[in-house]
């Protein structure tokens, strides 16, 4: 069974906002690595469809990027990327399939069945998953800022409060710290 890892770029203050982060090679390099150590991509139907709308034009080279974007996209692009839906069903991004039913049930087939884990990268599904007991492993991207608005991290809030052991702390020259949590149990 692969482990079901929520991997996300947060600011100080919690903010998850896309736009609130250092966006660099390396950051994105960061991210590639995850991708490519990961067998299958985990989004609500929102992040996907902001992934939808820029990533596949950077895989064809229809988009102006740096190697370091194009690099993710084009990994991106044959990644199996899974979407948790209830109002869109079809999916024509390369390799996207619609995860439905049951969301316990769906997501532990889904680890079940991808032996090198699956990457989750959706703020609201995370809340859900975790809410389930689902999540396994915690690789936050922590980005020196404070925001001050939202969207943040668990905005939705949880049940009880989450026991994490820490993997690692990695600093990055942008001043971003990788952080790696394993849920204690």
């Amino acid at each position: 069974m692969g482990l079901l890892t929520f991997s996300l770029n947060v600011t100080l203050d919690g903010c998850v906002d896309h736009q609130e982060g250092i966006a660099n090679d390396e950051t994105h390099a960061f991210f590639t690595r995850l991708m490519d150590e990961g067998g299958a991509m985990l989004w609500g139907r929102v992040t996907y469809e902001m992934m939808e709308s820029y990533w596949p034009a950077v895989a064809r080279g229809d988009e102006e990027a740096p190697p370091a974007l194009r690099e993710w996209a084009v990994k991106l692009e044959t990644k199996p990327k899974y979407v948790v839906s209830s109002t869109r069903t079809a999916f024509a991004w390369t390799n996207s399939h619609h995860l439905a039913g049951d969301l316990r049930t769906g997501v532990q087939k889904l680890k079940d069945a991808t032996p090198d884990g699956v990457l989750l990268g959706s703020g609201k599904l995370a809340t859900e998953l975790d809410r389930l007991d689902l999540i396994d492993e915690y690789k936050f991207l922590v980005h020196p800022r404070i925001a001050g608005h939202g969207p943040t991290l668990y905005q939705g809030g949880l049940p009880s409060t989450r026991r994490l052991e820490l993997i690692s702390a990695r600093p990055l020259h942008c001043g971003a710290v990788a952080m790696h949590y394993r849920r204690a149990r």
